[in-house]
């Protein structure tokens, strides 16, 4: 197997995240607008150069793998073009900010036959990892419906950075957080045909939504509600899937989300006070380090990266359908 050898392209606290989860050496070069940033990460991985300029990077010959972790608006472009200098690429989410954009980088590593995973890193949090076990097994019964929430409370200024600028973003809170609880959803229950719901700014002074409300429905009626907010003040995540034989409920992410917890509630024959056990993963985030390995493995293996740009247009479409609906700013 070629050694796989990386380019980060945005240096800032997801780039460094990122950083962590590579093979000692493997990094080639840094890069950020802002270049003292990438001469920063640079530096914690001896070998590697920095740059400011993107291209530069995605040309090095030695590269043959790209990470993208920069501002919404840039992820697309970017990721198009290591797609096109024929590199494997990881982007973070949502990938890009408008669906088209997201369909044309797919049709790019179709094309090139590369392979293209987008960072929804929660998939690979230690609770949902084992919540996916139990489903597998079937011991939740036929799914029935999914009901979640997650948010955060902004901080002073926060109307005024780069999240609040639909240029930059593609939007609010929806499609910050909000495709978290999408994909989630759907890594679940499949296919979403009917879609209902809004956004709405409730709090903040900028265009965007700070608050979005879901119900999202499949070709069987099973159904996800969702609410993504950035008024919640006290950091919150929430996710219970309810099974006509049991349930789980995850909360938590560790850190200002409190510890991540998985309970697993089991109805009895005669019903009443259910079965409960639990397991709580209190020795920090490892999501990060687990979706790359399976990122090398999709590469060693040649297989289709899940969730890849067939889910992360799925959920912008979602997104597109939610902001219509409510005369917001539209990926």
């Amino acid at each position: 197997m070629v050694a796989m050898k990386f380019a980060m392209i945005g240096c800032g606290l997801i780039g460094g995240k990122r950083l962590a989860t590579l093979p000692e050496g493997s990094l080639v070069v840094a890069c950020d607008t802002e270049v003292s940033r990438a001469e920063a990460l640079a530096r914690r991985s001896p070998g590697a150069v920095a740059t400011g300029d993107y291209h530069e990077a995605i040309r090095n010959p030695e590269v043959n793998v790209v990470i993208v972790s920069t501002m919404a608006s840039a992820l697309s472009t970017i990721a198009l073009a290591a797609v096109q200098h024929g590199k494997h690429v990881l982007v973070e989410k949502p990938g890009a900010i408008c669906v088209e954009e997201m369909e044309a980088l797919h049709a790019a590593a179709e094309q090139r036959g590369v392979k293209v995973r987008v960072g929804f890193n929660h998939r690979y949090h230690p609770a949902f990892q084992k919540a996916r076990e139990i489903f597998s097994s079937g011991d939740l019964g036929p799914l029935m419906f999914i009901r979640a929430r997650y948010g955060h409370g902004g901080r002073v200024g926060y109307d005024r950075e780069w999240r609040a600028d639909p240029a930059l973003s593609g939007g609010g809170e929806l499609i910050d957080q909000g495709v978290h609880l999408i994909d989630l959803a759907g890594w679940f229950l499949g296919e979403f045909t009917s879609i209902e719901g809004h956004a709405s700014t409730l709090y903040w002074d900028m265009p965007v939504d700070d608050n979005a409300f879901l119900s999202l429905r499949t070709p069987s009626g099973q159904t996800a509600w969702l609410h993504a907010s950035c008024t919640e003040w006290k950091n919150l995540f929430s996710f219970e899937i309810y099974g006509r034989n049991a349930k789980l409920h995850i909360e938590g992410l560790g850190g200002s989300y409190g510890l991540e917890k998985l309970t697993y509630y089991k109805m009895l024959p005669e019903m009443g006070p259910p079965e409960t056990t639990a397991w709580e993963y209190p020795r920090g985030d490892q999501s990060w380090a687990l979706e790359m390995a399976e990122f090398l493995r999709d590469i060693a293996e040649d297989r289709r990266p899940e969730p890849g740009l067939k889910e992360a247009i799925a959920t912008l479409r979602i997104v597109r359908t939610i902001c219509k609906n409510s005369n917001k700013p539209s990926p």
